[in-house]
This record gives structure tokens, C-alpha cells and sequence, in this order.
């Protein structure tokens, strides 16, 4: 029997959809923290750790947080105040929320933008939680 049939042994099922992060404003700072958390995530750039320190802390973190932020500030979502990968990233999990609360109770849907891990862990608190208030 494959994994995908093997029926689920809990009461409940917690979905975490997962992303490598996005940004927290336009500006300088927030964009150079996105990029610094994003870019030194090793299964993005798999480039000698020194050398890569080097140029992303002395050429990229310098120049791209500027450039970026004033990418991202056309296409951000000005309503919510988000990126637009956060925001249909909410939408995909509200919807397959939805579907799932219809198809089966027990399963939740959330979401952490994560880069770092700290993201990650909150994300999965809140979906632990989340899950086992509703018990």
C-alpha cells in the first residue's frame, strides 16, 4: 500500500502549505532582511558558503534591497498590506481549508511564510493548536 492510501490514524490532520518566505514591507530594511534570511538558505544558493558570504553581504545586500523593494511595491497588495505571495497564499489555504471542512472534518489547512525557522515553528504551533482545539 502507497503512502497516499494508507488511511490517517489521528483524529485529526493538520496541512501546513509551505513556502520559502516573502517579505514584510517595500523598504530598504525589510527587503534586506527577506533577501539576507532567502539567500542564505542553502538550498537556494548552493555556492561555497565563504565566497557566497562574501558577495551577498558585501555586493547583493547593498545594492538589490532597493531595487527589489521598488519591484515588489508595484505588484504589493496595498489593501492587506502583504506581498502577493502571502496573500494567495492565504486564499489557497482558506479555500483548501473550506474544501476539506467538506470533504472531512478532521483535516485543517494553514500557513507560515517561511524562510526562517522560527516561521516555520509558529506555523506549526498554530496548526497544532488550531487542531487540537477543535477535538
Amino acid at each position: 500500500m502507497s503512502p497516499a492510501t494508507v488511511p490517517a490514524t489521528g483524529s485529526r490532520i493538520g496541512v501546513l502549505l509551505v513556502n520559502l518566505g516573502t517579505p514584510d514591507a517595500t523598504g530598504y530594511w525589510p527587503m534586506r532582511r527577506y533577501l539576507k534570511e532567502f539567500l542564505s538558505d542553502r538550498r537556494v544558493i548552493e555556492e561555497n558558503r565563504l565566497k557566497w558570504w562574501f558577495v551577498l553581504n558585501f555586493i547583493i545586500l547593498t545594492v538589490r534591497p532597493g531595487r527589489k523593494g521598488r519591484d515588489y511595491d508595484k505588484i504589493w497588495n496595498k489593501d492587506r498590506n502583504e506581498s502577493p505571495l502571502k496573500t494567495i497564499t492565504r486564499s489557497q489555504s482558506d479555500k483548501l481549508d473550506e474544501i476539506f471542512d467538506k470533504v472531512d472534518k478532521r483535516v485543517r489547512v494553514d500557513w507560515p511564510c517561511a524562510t526562517a525557522i522560527h516561521r516555520f515553528d509558529h506555523g506549526w504551533r498554530h496548526l497544532q493548536r488550531r487542531t487540537a482545539s477543535e477535538s
